[in-house]
C-alpha cells in the first residue's frame, strides 16, 4: 500500500474545507427547525423542519428581518441577540424570542451554535429553534399571553426549568397569574401526561390541611366514616401545586418538610408508610423571609421550596401586554359575542396601575361587557366601569400596606426596572452601596 493510500472505510487526514461542506445535509439531521447563518446575519441554508414550521426563505435574507421584521440586528432593536452573544463568548448561547410565523407571532426558544474553522475563527452559526407552546404571543383564552420584555424574561425561566424535577417557587403580587404559570410548568414537563393537583393553602386549619393532603383512614377522627385518599395520591406521577404556601399552618410545615425530605407520608390515623411521587410547585404573594423573621414560616422549609424562584411581573410593568391580555380575557368572558376595545379604551387601561393585576383587569372588562350597548367597548364605557368602584383605581395605592422590609424590596425592584438593570445607577439613587443592593435583592454578583 502506498504512502498516500488509505485502507477501505478509513478517513483522509485532511478534512474538507468548511466552504465545501454540505451544511444542508447537516441541518436535516437535527431534530428541531434550524438555519445556517453567516457572521453578518445572512441566512445561508435551512432544514426541512424549519421550512415546514416557518415557511420558505429567500436566499441571502437576514435573520432579523425574517424572524422579527426588523431592519437591523436584534441587539440594535432593543432585544438580546444570540448571534452577537456567540461572537463574544465563542460558545453556545440561548435566548427566548418572539418570531413571525405563518400562524402569527410565537415564542421560540433559540439556541445559537458557533462553527469554527481549523484556526478557531468563527465562520458560521447554526440557529436552532424550538417552539414554546406553553404561552402565546397572540390572543388566547386558555394560556398565559404576552410579548413584553418582563413577560418574556419570566417565560424564559419557566421554559428553562420546566423539563427538570427542580422545585419551583412562584412569587408575585395577587392576581398576576401564578396558577397559569404553574400549569405552564406542568404542561412543559415530563409529567404532563399525569395530573396537576392544586392545593389552596389559604384558610385551611392544620388538621384539615393534613387530611386533605395525606388522606385519612376510617375512624381517624370524628366524622371519618370511610377511608379517603389524599391529594398526594391523586398527584402521584404528576405535579403538586401548593398555592399560597405562606398560609400553611406552622405545625403542618414540619410534616410538609418531612414529606419533601423523605418522599414518604402516612394517611391520618394510619401506620402504613406510602411513597410520594410528584414535582413540587409553590406560589405566594407574601414575603416569606419576613415571615421567617417573625417566626411564622420555617427557614428550612423555605430553602426546600425555593430551589428555583420565578418572579411574576405585576401588570403595571407589562403595559405593552395590556391590549393583548384584555382581548384574551374578553374572548374568554363571552363566547357568544366578540367584544372589541377601541384605541381610546386601550389607552385608558394603560393609564391605570392595577393593584389587583390581571384579576382586577378581568373584573373591569366583565363589567364593560354588561355596560356596553354593543360589542364595542370605548372609553365612555370604561369610565362608567371605573366610576362604579368604591375606590377609584387611579387613587389607589399600587402597594398593599405591609411591613417595611417588603416595601423596601418592592421599591428596589421597581427602581432596578426603572434603571433598566443598571445596578450602579440604582444603588446611587437609593443611597446605598452596590453590595447592599445585591444583598437586599438576594442577587448573585
Amino acid at each position: 500500500m502506498g504512502q498516500n493510500d488509505h485502507p477501505s472505510g478509513s478517513v483522509a487526514d485532511t478534512p474538507p474545507s468548511l466552504d465545501s461542506f454540505d451544511f444542508t445535509s447537516l441541518l436535516d439531521t437535527l431534530e428541531h427547525p434550524a438555519i445556517l447563518l453567516s457572521p453578518s446575519y445572512r441566512i445561508l441554508a435551512s432544514n426541512k423542519l424549519y421550512r415546514d414550521a416557518f415557511g420558505d426563505l429567500d436566499a441571502g435574507d437576514y435573520c432579523y428581518r425574517v424572524s422579527h421584521g426588523y431592519d437591523r440586528p436584534c441587539d440594535q432593536a432593543g432585544e438580546s441577540c444570540p448571534l452577537q452573544a456567540c461572537q463574544h463568548s465563542h460558545d453556545r448561547e440561548r435566548v427566548l424570542h418572539i418570531h413571525n410565523t405563518p400562524r402569527g407571532r410565537e415564542h421560540v426558544d433559540v439556541e445559537m451554535i458557533p462553527i469554527k474553522d481549523e484556526h478557531g475563527v468563527l465562520r458560521y452559526f447554526i440557529e436552532m429553534m424550538k417552539q414554546v407552546t406553553i404561552a402565546s404571543a397572540e390572543i388566547n383564552s386558555e394560556q398565559m399571553v404576552g410579548r413584553s420584555a418582563a413577560f418574556t424574561d419570566m417565560l424564559e425561566l419557566i421554559n428553562l426549568v420546566a423539563p427538570r424535577e427542580t422545585s419551583v417557587l412562584l412569587l408575585g403580587e395577587s392576581g398576576t397569574g401564578k396558577e397559569l404559570a404553574a400549569k405552564a410548568l406542568h404542561d412543559a414537563s415530563a409529567r404532563a401526561g399525569k395530573a396537576m393537583i392544586t392545593v389552596e393553602c389559604a384558610g385551611l386549619t392544620e388538621t384539615l390541611f393534613e387530611s386533605e393532603l395525606f388522606g385519612h383512614v376510617k375512624g381517624a377522627f370524628t366524622g371519618a366514616t370511610q377511608n379517603k385518599p389524599g391529594l398526594l395520591e391523586t398527584a402521584h406521577g404528576g405535579t403538586l401545586f401548593l398555592d399560597e404556601i405562606g398560609d400553611v399552618p406552622l405545625g403542618m410545615q414540619v410534616k410538609l418538610l418531612r414529606l419533601l425530605e423523605t418522599g414518604t407520608y402516612r394517611a391520618v390515623g394510619s401506620t402504613q408508610i406510602k411513597r410520594a411521587d410528584f414535582r413540587l410547585v409553590c406560589a405566594t404573594n407574601k414575603n416569606l423571609p419576613g415571615l421567617i423573621d417573625s417566626g411564622e414560616f420555617r427557614e428550612d422549609l423555605y430553602y426546600r421550596i425555593n430551589a428555583f424562584p420565578i418572579e411574576l411581573p405585576p401588570l403595571r410593568e407589562r403595559q405593552g401586554d395590556i391590549a393583548l391580555i384584555a382581548e384574551s380575557l374578553l374572548s374568554k368572558l363571552s363566547s357568544k359575542q366578540r367584544y372589541r376595545l377601541t384605541e381610546s379604551a386601550v389607552q385608558r387601561l394603560k393609564q391605570e396601575t392595577f393593584p389587583g393585576n390581571i384579576r382586577e383587569l378581568r373584573n373591569i372588562l366583565e363589567r364593560a361587557t354588561i355596560f356596553a350597548p354593543s360589542n364595542v367597548i370605548d372609553d365612555k364605557v370604561l369610565q362608567r366601569c371605573l366610576a362604579g368602584q368604591s375606590t377609584p383605581i387611579n387613587r389607589r395605592d399600587p402597594f398593599e400596606w405591609t411591613d417595611l422590609k417588603t416595601q423596601e424590596l418592592r421599591y428596589l425592584r421597581d427602581l432596578l426596572v426603572h434603571c433598566q438593570g443598571d445596578k450602579e445607577r440604582a444603588a446611587e439613587i437609593a443611597g446605598i452601596s452596590v453590595r447592599s443592593l445585591y444583598r437586599k435583592l438576594e442577587l448573585t454578583p
